[in-house]
């Protein structure tokens, strides 16, 4: 199977931007990641065991859970799709040039953080403890994402007002970009045992410090946000104070600072 397919699958589904920029990020992501794997699968199928189908029905189960979590809140929540009105006129008003930039960048994006898995079965790998340390590692991210995104949605219920420090979010206050970091480390780790040579390598490793890079400049867009929303409240200067911003345990409380991170 070759990678130009791959790219191909991961441009076609990431389309969905066209209909609203933000898609590119949102929506086509999730829907690039399960197509992606969904081709891996059918590319490679007759040389996978069962860790290789384990990695790729996780990437089809994860980008389907995340694109159909995102459709649901824009569609149920009125005080998301309040957020969402000026990107939608922003989307209306931005140039062809500059969507089709967006797409091919995200398009490209999406095959180089599942690289790492697409080499292995390329280079027909066997199967090793690091193939299935890997996919563990993968499966805690996929579960953290998911728990975090279903603790958010009830504490907002409870109260749409207050910011969330329930749960998960005791812990670390962006834990779903924790648990994508997570979920990337792992595919990383899936490919580390199989990849030759010094390009297969930089690929993998790009493709993970970018989406590093992404989940961080998140992280800096949510905390600019929500001092904006919160930052008012005691409560919140606490909570800011003393739990870490992305990464448990680490005492980083606040990346508003690093401007090389788009906001």
């Amino acid at each position: 199977m070759s990678y130009w397919i791959v790219l191909l699958v991961s441009l076609l589904a990431s389309s969905v931007g066209f209909h609203m920029y933000i898609w590119f990020f949102s929506v086509g992501y999730g829907l690039s990641i399960a197509v992606i794997g969904a081709a891996l699968a059918v590319g490679f199928h007759g040389s996978m065991g069962t860790p290789e189908w384990l990695a790729c029905l996780l990437l089809v189960v994860y980008g389907l859970r995340l694109s159909g979590y995102l459709l649901m809140r824009e569609m149920r929540s009125s005080a998301y799709r309040k957020v969402l009105s000026p990107e939608m006129e922003r989307s209306r008003n931005m140039p062809i040039g500059a969507k089709l930039a967006l797409w091919v960048t995200c398009g490209l994006l999406y095959t180089l953080m599942t690289i790492p898995l697409f080499f292995r079965l390329k280079n027909g790998a066997p199967a090793d403890a690091m193939l299935w340390i890997g996919l563990c590692v993968m499966v805690c991210g996929v579960a953290l994402e998911a728990v975090a995104d279903l603790q958010k949605a009830a504490a907002k219920k409870k109260d749409s007002r207050r910011f969330v420090d329930t749960g998960l979010y005791r812990i670390v206050r962006c834990p779903n970009y924790f648990g994508e970091l997570l979920l990337w480390l792992g595919m990383l780790l899936t490919g580390a045992t199989a990849l030759k040579g010094a390009l297969q390598w930089a690929l993998a490793l790009l493709g993970f410090a970018l989406i590093a890079w992404v989940m961080f400049s998140g992280a800096r867009r949510l905390e600019l946000r929500q001092d904006r929303n919160y930052g008012a409240d005691p409560a919140y200067q606490e909570y800011v104070r003393t739990v870490p911003i992305i990464l448990p345990f680490i005492p980083l409380y606040s990346v508003k600072k690093y401007k090389f991170l788009v906001a």
